[in-house]
């Protein structure tokens, strides 16, 4: 009656095994490092680069272990966590601005449970804070393509109406001057921009002679396109950091043009700050014919064995990186990397007239960065003081010869490697940003809501449980010892089951395993008060404790189910703390189930299935 076949006993062997196995990465606690990558992805970081680090911490008296390089990125261990910003600081001093120096923390979870794949749970801001990355958003360089734009929209409207002008010139970035020989071309020229630009003022006078229309932007339009270029950034950088797959980032909007991004529990620090901080963008021109002077600009390639070094490419940009919606990474019949890209319809469109027009000619794909490197300036106190010089990298990728029209879909060769290539398809995936960001703030982040807070939290969970455990031994007596061993399983496959779907834990998140520990019980409970009325009814112990665990059963899932809905829908609805809170308890419910019916009830076949007893203790 009160027996359990083998295969049951095995099962819950099995799961409780693999609970330990997958609950024991939590309990090693990571190293301080800091993170090393290249600016570019085909950068290497070779012994060569680790010796000029470990060369810099040994001036500074900063003290590492476990320096290790991988050819893509190095790690160096800390033994103090309070060095990590001034040995950042003195690596990046010591390598320049052309690679990436990022904190992070290092993993110590033995190899033998790294190759079975276990790792430790990931811990929310509030618990493990994480890395913090203020961006400031270029919202000049928004304003002035919108400008630019302007300028040649303009230009069309007159011509449209066949009305003469001398010039139509940008001055400042900000001002569209338009000259006339006449006042009524002049007039001609306010009543076309009245009517067709009204984000443009006008302010009429007379210069050298000529008749003079200026335009600038209204403050109205100037803070639309400021709040298009924030808003654009934003969700560029959220599809970004999901791509990187953080769990539960912060991506806000701080100010009129910053940016925080805040990263918890990131294992690549260097990777994240490369992703989320470059500016990449592509514009496609046409290659310049050798005749026209003033329509053309001079390019490097981005290859440096290219031969010739450089090329002339024309000032109009056939399409940019804007109109592309959705690229991937491959490779080509020769083995070489590559990017293949489709376009939108506009983009589509644009590219085929171009092409059309223009077979036989080469089209060149120009690789836009704004990057940021550091010069350093020694103070009156003899300190030296990191001043970031912004400055923009345009160079060639590509120059092939335009064999038929293209269309929406095509691909971009030229890339160092496969790395670059997976680099570009992601960034151009994502989608382009509106304007160039900079990096001015990066530092790791504490627990938001305090170390005491805390320990509260977790001394919460210990109190609670001690409770629990105290009151179900002296109430329950030998049953109540077996809901505590089950309850003891239950945290462990708790614990396990969040590591190993990569849950983020929060504080809320800790009161969900507070509730855990209590809604854990409540099954036993029910089940053990059953046994004692049937009991007390006259039934034999053994048949007394069969029947409380099947009637019970009934109970308990109804109980449980419409908890597990409700988590479910926390969750749906929730976002942040809320979704910390509903995952802790979904996952409770569940476990709990698992070892307050099949736990407990294993516990109590092997202790009375195999004797003829007359009392229980209960």
């Amino acid at each position: 009656m009160n027996r359990y076949p083998i295969w049951k006993y095995l099962l819950i062997v099995f799961v409780i095994t693999l609970g330990v196995v997958y609950a024991l990465p939590n309990l090693y606690v990571p190293d301080p490092a800091v993170q090393i990558s290249g600016q570019s992805s085909g950068t290497v970081i070779d012994a060569p680069v680790l010796e000029r680090v470990e060369a810099a911490l040994k001036q500074e008296g900063i003290e590492y272990f476990g320096g290790e390089v991988s050819g893509e990125n190095g790690l160096i261990r800390l033994r103090d966590g309070e060095q990590q910003l001034l040995a950042k600081r003195v690596i990046q001093r010591a390598l320049g601005s052309d690679y990436i120096v990022a904190l992070n923390l290092a993993a110590t979870t033995p190899d033998w449970l790294s190759s079975l794949g276990a790792s430790p749970m990931k811990l929310g801001l509030d618990l493990s804070g994480g890395v913090h990355f203020l961006l400031e958003v270029n919202t000049d360089e928004a304003i002035g393509k919108r400008m630019d734009t302007a300028v040649r929209e303009v230009r069309a409207a007159m011509r449209e109406e066949k009305l003469r002008y001398a010039s139509v010139k940008l001055e400042d970035g900000a001002t569209i001057v338009s000259k006339f020989d006449t006042e009524a071309e002049r007039d001609q020229g306010s009543e076309i921009l009245r009517k067709n630009f009204r984000d443009l003022g006008r302010q009429l006078s007379e210069e050298d002679g000529l008749f003079v229309i200026r335009s600038s932007m209204s403050e109205a339009a100037v803070r639309e396109i400021e709040d298009y270029a924030l808003n654009q950034n934003l969700t560029t950088l959220r599809n970004r950091v999901n791509e990187l797959g953080v769990s539960e980032p912060i991506v806000q909007r701080q100010g009129r043009n910053r940016v925080v991004v805040e990263l918890p529990g990131v294992q690549d620090t260097a990777e994240a700050k490369r992703i989320i901080g470059k500016t990449a963008n592509l514009e496609f021109r046409l290659e310049a014919e050798p005749g026209k002077i003033t329509n053309r600009e001079k390019f490097e390639f981005r290859d440096p064995n290219a031969r010739p070094k450089d090329a002339f490419l024309e000032r109009t940009v056939v399409i940019t990186g804007d109109h592309v919606s959705n690229a991937t990474s491959s490779f080509d019949e020769n083995g070489m990397p590559q990017v293949n890209i489709n376009l939108d319809s506009e983009g589509g469109a644009r590219m085929h007239r171009a092409s059309r027009k223009n077979i036989g000619k080469r089209l060149g794909v120009l690789f836009i960065e704004y990057k940021t490197r550091m010069d350093y300036i020694t103070d009156e106190n003899g300190e030296q003081i990191a001043i970031p010089e912004r400055y923009v990298e345009k160079k060639i990728i590509s120059l092939a010869t335009i064999r038929s029209a293209l269309g929406v879909t095509f691909r971009i060769t030229g890339l160092d490697n496969p790395r670059e290539a997976s680099e570009l398809a992601l960034l151009l995936r994502a989608g382009a940003l509106a304007a160039p960001m900079y990096f001015v703030e990066e530092r790791t982040i504490g627990p938001s809501l305090g170390a005491e807070n805390i320990a509260l939290g977790i001394k919460s969970v210990t109190i609670g449980m001690l409770v629990v455990l105290g009151f179900m031994l002296v109430y329950y007596k030998m049953f109540g010892l077996f809901a505590n061993l089950a309850l003891g399983f239950n945290l462990i496959i708790l614990v396990a089951a969040m590591s190993i779907l990569g849950a983020t834990l929060t504080l809320p998140g800790i009161a969900g395993i507070v509730l855990t520990v209590g809604m854990a019980v409540d099954a036993n409970v029910l089940i053990f008060s059953r046994i004692k009325e049937e009991l007390a009814n006259g039934m034999p112990p053994q048949s007394a404790i069969n029947a409380g665990y099947d009637r019970a059963f009934v109970s308990i899932l109804d109980a449980n189910l419409t908890t597990l809905i409700v988590a479910v829908i926390l969750y749906a609805i929730g976002s942040g703390p809320v979704q910390g809170f509903a995952v802790t308890l979904s996952i409770g419910i569940l476990s709990s189930m698992f070892t307050a019916i099949l736990g407990t009830r294993a516990l109590v076949n092997l202790f009375y299935g195999d004797r003829t007893i007359k009392r229980v203790w209960i």
